[in-house]
């Protein structure tokens, strides 16, 4: 008895089923009744094959094709369907649609078919098997889509069959659908209880996501949650405080709409209004919406609404004049590019679902036999209507036949249009994902080799199970599922423009901030989010060739940023160089003063024996010349690139002429006071101080000066470096002093002995010859004292190889000076005044 209870009470559950679907559909109670038949195939014992049968209650599918697992596919492929008026007396007929074609859905399911075929010829997903498909029209209805989804549960079998061998070969595996949230709602009320899988691919309401009512639901498209969330803060963004809200009376609509103005109110968001109407409402309604919106001052709408609803709406508006509005829309049409074309549509953002490529496709859908059309009743429709031909004979007149010649390649079509795949995308990351959870039910991978069994007993509950765990790869599209059966939320910011053309095209805009180009680097705005940030220039010395960069990296110390701070180019090595201009002129005046100081030497030389000349010392005048050439020349060591030998060289060289000059003068000195002293009753300091004196005094002081440079080369000599520091972008090629205590060392025993020699000079200044050569002496040593004390501020201070021009001057300035002062008035004389030229002159005392 217990046994014989549960048959009966399997009969009454699965009749039930169609029961419900029947009353849905209009069926009337004693037609229902009438049409079930109890059929004993064997015997009446509890052993006996039971069948329990709803005649006439079948729909084709639009497509299908027998496999080992079969997959259910449910799309919006008509929009309409025939109202019927049952007076429940009579069996009512099958629920027709009616209207044209949807070819965006035409296009959706064939991507099913598209991906399928694709899976099965895959030899690492789902190896040896075959994968079948039964694909249904709802018409856009949800009273279709509760009949499709009772056939799901019994394949295209019109009988169930209960007893011993009760299976579920007749059960789909999965369903892919459907594209509106309402429907998807009632299919998965109904194929829950068998824990079939759902993945749509277009339902976004975020009720959905409730596992306690839908635990079978999957999306691969993101729930309106996130997006309700992401448009008020676009609103806000634009400082739209003044809006107008409609939306779709369905559960997409209304769930979404609430989510939206939850959002809005917490942006500080007024709306004027919020009205929602459906497709399949009477016009009046319509109308009574479009006329709140023309009558209301916001410019800015929010549309929470079905492409189809949309384009309804739309239509109604433009009966009348209306001024152009700005356009807030929802994925569900915000990327749909025909309904810009009315002229109040000033514009359209909003948020779209990621567009995205599927290879193979476009050659699918174009792959149409005119022999695969005439199969089915769907394609035969679609073909009918691109071209305006009948595939079969009718009473229609003016309508040609169809012969073959019909082309796809060229026709403009939603259908034919994959140049923004985005929910297409969505039906084949579903398709593909069921394929991975029926794979990770019956393959397993031993040794290297993947083997799946054909599995008569697979329960959906299984797939159900497996459903939740797919992690994958399509494509570069990554597919899984969190707990509430969503994916990860990625959107596009979608705005639409009209070209100068007039032609509406969409750009993608999906950042705050526009992109910081290299050269650029990213800093966030204060209180934004890290989607929003300024691009300010790399810092100096820093470079950064990446688009989008956080930070900026720092060139090698020998390198320098280009002008966009893109790249590190080397840095300009500098140095006071013969082809300089200011080197070119250092060089001149360098060579002029050895000239002059070797004329003034053949002038000497040529009148040496006239008294002006005996008169100063010719030895010492002679020598104090050479001195003074080689002080002109040593100039040109500090001129050109340095090398460990130049740098040696400039430092001592000039040292030690300038001592040996100084030396020079300074013997001249002594040599004018002694001879003053001589002159006086009883004198003999002369002896003491006779040329072999003077040439051991000059000598032992220029000694001194050799000792010093020797040592300084010894210890720590002068040596070239690159000097980075003078200059961020280049590079100083000049001579370190190796022991900056030997180089202020010879600077400071030069200014010793001219210190001395001034000295001595201003005591002899008042001698009462007439020709005082202590007088220039004096002067002389005033230039050579001033510049040099002007030259230590100058050359610390001085940049890069301006130290080394402040050095070259000062040699030539002080050279020049002792030029000048002391051998110029003897040259003028000798040349120019020969008359003076005289011992009697020369002699001659001018005692005041």
């Amino acid at each position: 008895m217990e046994i014989a209870a549960l048959f009966v009470s399997l009969i009454v559950t699965f009749c039930l089923f169609h029961l419900t679907a029947a009353l849905a559909l209009g069926v009337s109670l004693d037609a229902f009744n009438q049409k079930i038949t109890l059929i004993d195939d064997q015997d009446d014992t509890v052993d006996s094959h039971v069948k329990c049968k709803l005649q006439n209650s079948t729909r084709l599918p639009a497509f299908s094709m027998d496999g080992d697992y079969v997959i259910g596919g449910i799309f919006s492929i008509h929009s309409y369907i025939h109202t019927v008026n049952s007076n429940y007396t009579t069996m009512p007929e099958p629920v027709r649609c009616k209207g044209s074609i949807n070819k965006r859905e035409l296009r959706f399911s064939r991507a099913m078919v598209f991906a399928i075929e694709q899976i099965n010829n895959n030899t690492e997903l789902l190896p040896g098997i075959k994968l079948g498909y039964q694909i249904y029209d709802s018409c856009a209805s949800v009273l279709v889509t509760v009949h499709v989804a009772f056939q799901f549960l019994n394949s295209l079998d019109p009988v169930f069959y209960i007893g011993n061998n009760c299976s579920q070969s007749g059960m789909v595996m999965a369903v892919v659908g459907e594209s509106g949230s309402t429907p998807s709602i009632s299919l998965s009320r109904v194929i829950s209880s068998f824990n079939i899988p759902q993945v749509s691919y277009f339902a976004t309401c975020a009720c959905l996501s409730d596992k306690q009512q839908y635990p079978n639901f999957f999306r691969t498209i993101p729930s309106d949650q996130f997006q309700a969330g992401a448009l008020a803060k676009l609103v806000k963004h634009f400082g739209w405080t003044w809006i107008g809200a409609v939306r779709s009376d369905s559960d997409y609509g209304n769930n979404g709409m609430a989510s939206f103005l939850e959002a809005a109110q917490k942006e500080g968001i007024c709306v004027e209004y919020s009205v929602s109407f459906y497709r399949t409402h009477p016009q009046s309604r319509i109308q009574r919406v479009a006329d709140v919106i023309r009558r209301s001052t916001a410019v800015v709408i929010v549309a929470f609404v079905a492409l189809g609803d949309m384009r309804i709406l739309f239509e109604e508006l433009s009966r009348e004049p209306f001024p152009p509005h700005q356009w807030i829309g929802s994925e569900s049409w915000v990327t749909s590019p025909e309904l810009t074309k009315f002229s109040f549509c000033a514009g359209a953002i909003g948020f779209g679902i990621q567009k995205s490529v599927i290879p193979g496709l476009r050659e699918f859908l174009l792959n149409l036999s005119p022999s695969q059309v005439a199969a089915s009743a769907v394609l035969t429709e679609f073909w009918e209507d691109a071209f305006n031909c009948k595939m079969k004979k009718s009473a229609v007149v003016d309508m040609n036949m169809c012969n073959g010649t019909e082309d796809l390649q060229n026709l403009q079509s939603q259908y034919t249009d994959t140049s923004q795949l985005r929910i297409t995308n969505m039906v084949y990351k579903a398709v593909y994902a069921i394929a991975h959870a029926i794979h990770n039910a019956v393959c397993h991978r031993t040794n290297g080799i993947t083997q799946c069994g054909k599995l008569s007993n697979l329960e959906s509950k299984q797939v159900l199970t497996q459903m939740k765990k797919v992690n994958f790869s399509q494509n570069r599209y990554d597919v899984s599922f969190n707990a509430n059966g969503d994916p990860v939320a990625i959107y596009e910011l979608v705005n639409w423009r009209k070209s100068e053309t007039g032609i509406t095209e969409i750009v993608p805009v999906s950042v705050c901030s526009d992109s910081c180009p290299p050269g650029t680097r990213k800093v966030l705005q204060k209180g934004k989010p890290i989607c929003c940030y300024d691009c300010i220039p790399c810092p100096e010395g820093e470079v950064n060739n990446i688009t989008d960069s956080a930070d900026c990296l720092p060139c090698h110390k020998e390198f320098w940023p280009n002008r966009k701070r893109d790249t590190c180019i080397p840095k300009p090595v500098e140095f006071l160089s013969f082809q300089d201009l200011l080197g070119i002129i250092l060089a001149a005046f360098s060579v002029l003063g050895a000239c002059l100081a070797i004329m003034a030497a053949a002038v000497f030389f040529h009148h040496r024996t006239s008294p002006i000349v005996r008169a100063n010392n010719s030895e010492l005048s002679f020598l104090l010349l050479i001195s003074l050439t080689l002080c002109f020349l040593c100039s040109l060591t500090f001129i050109g690139a340095p090398s460990e030998w130049s740098c040696m060289l400039r430092h001592t060289a000039f040292g030690i002429t300038f001592v040996l000059c100084i030396s020079c003068v300074l013997g001249k000195t002594i040599v004018v006071l002694m001879a003053f002293k001589a002159t006086l009753p009883g004198s003999n300091v002369m002896k003491w101080f006779g040329p072999p004196q003077q040439r051991m005094t000059v000598v032992s002081f220029t000694f001194i000066q050799v000792l010093i440079c020797t040592i300084w080369l010894v210890l720590s000599p002068p040596f070239p470096i690159k000097n980075l520091t003078a200059y961020k972008e280049k590079i100083i090629l000049e001579c370190a002093l190796g022991s900056p205590v030997g180089f202020w060392a010879v600077l400071g025993y030069i200014g010793v002995l001219a210190a001395f020699c001034f000295v001595l000079a201003v005591l002899a200044r008042k001698l009462p010859d007439n020709f005082n050569e202590a007088k220039f002496i004096t002067f002389s040593m005033l230039i050579f004292c001033a510049v040099w004390i002007t030259f230590i501020p100058a050359y610390v201070s001085s940049p890069g190889k301006f130290t080394v021009v402040v050095e070259i001057f000062a040699i030539l300035a002080s050279s020049f000076g002792l030029m000048l002062c002391i051998f110029a008035p003897k040259c003028f004389i000798i040349l120019f005044k020969p008359e003076k030229n005289t011992k009697k002159y020369v002699m001659n005392k001018n005692v005041s």
